[in-house]
């Protein structure tokens, strides 16, 4: 009878030590990582809404950048900020060729460009009715 207990005391041992272990460790947070020291710039992402437009219309320019110390997008005036997802509203009067430039903390500068082209305003539609009493 005592060899029972034992055994029973031992499996149960056994069982409690095995769930503190896979319950104890489930609430631990994995170690941090130590953080990407700064570097090179990265471009992530740079395009219009519309590669063409008509003449008057607005379309967006969209850019996302990575590890940037800052950000122009040419020939904008408007100050820009680096971001993972940004979109600026542009109305070009003609064909533009934009260029993005991305510079990295460590001093080190990366672009990607594109074109909007311009075409001519679009043809406008005059509807007239007419009534028939």
């Amino acid at each position: 009878m005592l060899f029972r207990f034992t055994w029973l005391a031992v499996a149960l041992g056994v069982l409690g030590a095995a769930c503190l272990l896979f319950w104890g460790r489930r609430g631990e947070m994995p170690a941090r990582p130590a953080a990407a020291p700064p570097g090179r710039a990265k471009i992530l992402q740079f395009y219009a809404r519309e590669g063409a437009l008509p003449r008057g219309d607005a379309t967006l320019l969209c850019y996302g950048v990575e590890n940037a110390r800052a950000v122009r997008i040419t020939p904008l005036a408007e100050a820009l900020t680096p971001a993972f997802s940004r979109c600026v509203e542009v109305k070009p009067e003609q064909t533009t060729h934009y260029t993005l430039v991305a510079e990295g903390h460590d001093g080190t500068a990366v672009t990607r460009s594109f074109t909007v082209q311009v075409l001519p305003p679009a043809p406008r539609q005059i509807v007239v009715e007419v009534d028939g009493t």
